[in-house]
């Protein structure tokens, strides 16, 4: 039996759910040190109920799509609306090579997904559901994706293969991220005993430690901090300020719509979202660079996140985990090997090329934050090597640009790419 639940009706269980889930939040310690949203923590014991009445009592739930649909391509307007191309400059050559890094990274995981999901007999389209649509892109664009791939190339479960996978991204980069980090700094103090005159620990803490002081009070004045918030400059959320960030939304949505109509069956047939998330990235760069605007990004991110959290907790209110049963084994087996590969590439290509120094090892824990989980992850992963060894304001400079800025962007472009290639279709 299938219980049908109006745009009234979702809307209260998916606030519900985000209730839910900021109790179990905030009363089991698991999910707040691996970061686990909120939305995912409630929406999963929610999508267990939800199994459990479909095995004893048959019943199915059908939620108001409508609703999840305009969230979610709010919270990827939101993406593009917060991609300041000025911000690549600010970040300067270090944040250029390790955007390149990143993308390098993803294409990466996308082969190892799609090759690995091809030779255990799997649809090769799911090797990128346990690729970068999970890995990196989260639980957001694991629930863009999941009903593209249902609807245009017939993978049953891929929105509920794409949360599980991405919850399970999201305790990874957390586990992996602090043990890379700290293989490499050994190795840095091991090199470091052949110098004629070695440093100590405690006097490379120290030597750590000046850098920061001497760069956090020379670049006060320059511009690389004129995109945060000073708490004695913040802008307050008002009823003129929420019309002016919605009009942003509501244009890009509108030409997210119309693009999607334009180029249906054409060379440049893209997902909606993604249309949503590049008419933001050309309204912001346009606005503020060619008219001064003065755009309002505290909005812009609390609207953002208000958005997916609503848009995660509806799409996992409709997980049919029941069509996962057979994809368990294998898409386990691609999922440690994913956990070995960020980790030798984190070790071995991040590392070297961000300069092989201590900034590069935190660098690396960040990457396995975000290559795996979420940029809160990266963050976590990157306190808890700099609370013990000594502050690392490059990494904490460019990890969060990266990864909460420009990541999305290039993510969705390889996508794309991945996804028309011959032998996927």
């Amino acid at each position: 039996m299938e219980v049908v639940l109006n745009g009234y009706y979702t809307m209260i269980l998916a606030a519900l759910v985000l209730l839910l889930g900021r109790y179990l939040v905030v009363k089991i310690k698991f999910l707040s040190d691996f970061n686990i949203p909120e939305p995912v923590a409630g929406g999963l014991l929610a999508g267990i109920v939800v199994f459990l009445l479909n095995v004893l009592f048959g019943l199915t739930f059908k939620f108001e799509s409508q609703l999840q649909t305009a969230f979610m391509l709010m919270f990827f307007s939101s993406i593009g609306l917060s991609a300041d191309f000025s911000r690549l400059r600010a970040g300067g050559k270090p944040l250029i090579i390790f955007l390149g890094v990143v993308a390098a990274f993803i294409m990466v995981q996308d082969t190892v997904g799609v090759s690995m999901a091809a030779a255990l007999g799997l649809d090769p389209l799911l090797g990128l559901v346990t690729g970068s649509i999970t890995l990196v892109g989260g639980h957001g664009t694991a629930g863009a994706w999941g009903p593209v791939l249902e609807s245009k190339y017939g993978i049953t479960g891929a929105t509920t293969l794409g949360i599980a996978t991405a919850t399970f991204g999201l305790v990874a980069g957390g586990l992996i991220g602090g043990p890379v980090a700290k293989y490499l700094i050994k190795k840095i103090n091991h090199q470091k005993l052949a110098d004629p005159a070695p440093k100590t620990e405690v006097e490379a803490v120290a030597d750590a430690q000046s850098l920061y002081s001497t760069r956090h009070t020379e670049s006060a004045d320059e511009p690389d901090n004129a995109m945060f918030d000073k708490p004695d400059q913040i802008r307050l959320i008002t009823a003129s300020s929420t019309i002016e960030t919605l009009a942003l939304f509501a244009a890009c949505m509108a030409f997210a719509g119309i693009m999607t109509t334009v180029a249906k069956g054409t060379m440049f047939e893209l997902p909606t979202f993604v249309w949503a998330l590049g008419g933001g990235v050309v309204l912001r760069n346009v606005l503020t660079n060619f008219f001064n605007f003065d755009m309002f990004d505290r909005a812009i991110d609390v609207f953002g996140n208000a958005s997916l959290s609503l848009f995660l907790a509806m799409a996992l209110l409709s997980l049919r985990l029941w069509e996962l049963t057979d994809l368990a084994l294998p898409v386990l087996l691609i999922l440690a090997v994913q956990v070995g590969m960020m980790m030798l590439y984190a070790a071995f290509i991040t590392f070297r090329l961000m300069g092989g120094n201590y900034d590069a090892a935190v660098l690396a824990a960040g990457h396995c934050g975000f290559g795996m989980g979420a940029t809160p992850t990266a963050i976590a992963n990157m306190q808890a090597i700099t609370d013990r060894y000594g502050p690392s304001y490059k990494a904490f400079l460019i990890v969060p640009m990266v990864g909460a800025f420009f990541i999305d962007l290039v993510n969705a472009a390889i996508l794309q790419v991945f996804t028309q290639l011959p032998f996927l279709q």
